[in-house]
């Protein structure tokens, strides 16, 4: 809402006093770079960028949550839990699961089907009595 308002206010022409006067609050622009500036900036910024790029490479960046610590060192794949490799796989709909003989099921899809058609369920319910 905020923005449609500032959008709408900067359509029309009204000096900056009368707005700042409103509470509106407007933020400043970038500056265009100056040219002519020593060199020194460019041979800072690739030295910064080898430095973090050496620092992602081996540690995984902002996953500490303590204040005092650092961050976790990045591991080698075989030092991973093997459970971790199957988060990211497909796990069957509710519809699959439906066509499915439940008793061949084995059981975490078995869970996730009681899971699944348990939320169904529910939605059900409460869209009839919603109507009501």
């Amino acid at each position: 809402m905020a923005l449609s308002y500032i959008r709408s206010l900067r359509s029309m022409n009204i000096p900056k006093e009368l707005i700042q006067m409103g509470g509106c609050r407007t933020f400043a622009v970038g500056s265009k770079s100056k040219k002519g500036g020593k060199g020194g900036a460019a041979a800072d910024a690739s030295k910064a960028s080898t430095i973090i790029k050496e620092v992602k490479a081996s540690a995984v960046v902002g996953a500490n949550i303590l204040k005092d610590g650092a961050n976790p060192k990045i591991l080698q794949d075989s030092e991973y839990s093997g459970w971790l490799w199957h988060l990211l796989d497909k796990r069957p709909a509710l519809s699959e699961l439906r066509r499915k003989d439940i008793e061949s099921l084995p059981y975490e899809d078995l869970k996730r089907f009681v899971k699944l058609d348990n939320q169904a369920r529910i939605k059900e319910n409460n869209s009839i009595r919603a109507k009501n």
